[in-house]
């Protein structure tokens, strides 16, 4: 009897961690649709039409020709019909697909200040998903590891993207590594028609300081860039940049867990120096994939404002698109 009181007693306490943990879960959702739905209508909202562009055009309606219209628009068959010229008037196809490509391996997890880049991640999916649905965009996600872990189709509306976030911000990968072709490639597959692609991700699996990786990431990412505006979104964490002086630590990979041994570093001048050349030649690889695609990057940071530059970027860029 008593042993069945205890199972019964753990089984309800089961059910309240679990409760809570997905009232909290609701808590953060809710209050990233509020950080980012303020962040659209204040900033954000004005650029993203000139921002981001229809690719196509549709059929309007058919009027009489005035003198200055471009002959090569006359309907031939009305004005044969009605003995006056007419000609098709056609609009910009306004909606766009904006496909989230979102990093979802363990390297995510880290977290120096008072938010890891996971959570980072999800308020700036949920910026651009915003941005997208208040013009009446669609909207995807590709969460990739070295697999691609979750896919959601295209689609509009508010619950759609809250779903969204709460994909990344809850998915448990199955793979705790990270291959960015993995996702690169498959939104090359899917894309048959023009889409917006936001790639996030701390880009530290790219093995942009090999030469070999280097390339293969590069023609992945051209590969979508054909058909696609792409805009990779970089998270960093401050100590990823800079080891602090703390002597001898034990460190373990994020993304080896239970497979690799703890090791022992001591954080000294010499080591840390040779940290801080790599990170430099790592980021010098990245920096040189984006010069060459031609692609305009933003890099944010955990622990500073994140709001700042990616308002600096929409600002940037549509003032660019303008001209």
């Amino acid at each position: 009897m008593a042993r069945a009181d205890q199972a019964l007693a753990k089984q309800r306490a089961e059910q309240d961690q679990a409760r809570e943990a997905t009232m909290a879960l609701l808590r953060e959702v809710r209050r990233i649709e509020i950080q980012t739905s303020r962040l659209v209508d204040q900033h954000l909202s004005g650029s993203y039409q000139s921002l981001f562009k229809g690719r196509g055009v549709a059929f309007s309606e058919v009027r009489a020709y005035e003198p200055g219209d471009d002959v090569r628009t006359i309907d031939w068959n009305v004005t044969a019909r009605t003995g006056e010229p007419h000609v098709k008037l056609f609009t910009e196809e306004r909606e766009l697909t904006v496909m989230l490509l979102v990093d979802m391996s363990a390297s995510l997890d880290l977290g120096s200040t008072e938010a890891d880049k996971r959570n980072l991640v999800a308020r700036l999916a949920a910026t651009f998903a915003f941005s997208a649905i208040r013009n009446n965009d669609r909207v995807g996600l590709i969460g990739f590891t070295d697999r691609v872990e979750v896919f959601v189709p295209p689609r509009s509306g508010r619950k759609h993207v809250l779903a969204v976030v709460q994909q990344i911000l809850t998915h448990k990968p199955r793979s705790r590594r990270t291959d960015l072709r993995v996702g690169l490639e498959t939104m090359a597959r899917l894309g048959r028609r023009h889409a917006v692609v936001i790639l996030i991700s701390d880009f530290i699996d790219a093995g942009l300081a090999q030469t070999g990786e280097q390339a293969g990431f590069e023609r992945a990412l051209k590969l979508v860039r054909r058909r696609n505006d792409v805009i990779p979104v970089r998270v960093e964490d401050p100590i990823e940049l800079e080891l602090p002086g703390l002597g001898l630590v034990a460190f373990e990979d994020l993304e080896s867990l239970g497979q690799a041994r703890v090791g022992l570093f001591d954080l000294g001048g010499r080591r840390a120096r040779r940290y801080a050349k790599q990170v430099a030649k790592e980021r010098a690889g990245f920096e040189g994939v984006m010069r060459r695609l031609r692609l305009e990057t933003m890099t944010i940071r955990c622990g500073e404002n994140w709001q700042k530059p990616l308002v600096a970027f929409f600002e940037r860029r549509a003032r660019r698109m303008r001209r």
